[in-house]
């Protein structure tokens, strides 16, 4: 009797270790996954200095490799996105960032584009208004206007073949 006791003891104890063994793994997998998506939405945000027009996520040089292990570690300390973000431009500057902020030393960056579109749109509407004028420029004089009709008028009008 005290053995059967005893087995149910020691199944119901195996049983319950074997739950909490499958919840704290599943744990962990899930705060896997969650460090995985961070890793990866930092990742993305962030430029290779190598290929400059790759983002971390994406390089293959060693470089960027580095800065992933970095943001990696990193993630795994318990910092947030901003934190990582402060830590990369602070060691490598705005540059890192593939949206780097609006601040006066990014202005020109920023305004560019702006500059462009509004210059295209002037040339255009000035080019436009040159048109229009040629046009009205290139009217006939009366005089010139007048041969034309006499000559017109004098023409002979029977054109069969001879």
């Amino acid at each position: 009797m005290k053995w059967i006791q005893f087995d149910s003891i020691r199944l119901v104890l195996s049983l319950l270790a074997a739950v909490f063994l499958m919840q704290s793994a599943l744990a962990q997998d899930a705060n896997t996954e969650v460090q995985e998506a961070r890793f990866k939405h930092i990742a993305s945000e962030l430029r290779c200095l190598v290929c400059k027009s790759q983002t971390l996520f994406d390089s293959t040089s060693d470089l960027a490799s580095d800065l992933r292990q970095q943001v990696k570690i990193q993630i795994a300390q318990g910092k947030s996105d901003d934190e990582i973000r402060a830590f990369m431009v602070e060691r490598y500057g705005d540059f890192i960032l593939y949206k780097p902020p609006v601040k006066p030393t990014t202005w020109l960056l920023w305004g560019i584009p702006f500059l462009l579109l509004i210059s295209g749109l002037f040339f255009l509407i000035r080019m436009a208004r040159r048109a229009s004028h040629r046009q009205t420029d290139e009217v006939l004089p009366a005089e010139r206007l007048d041969q034309a009709r006499a000559w017109l008028d004098n023409k002979p009008t029977d054109q069969s073949p001879q």
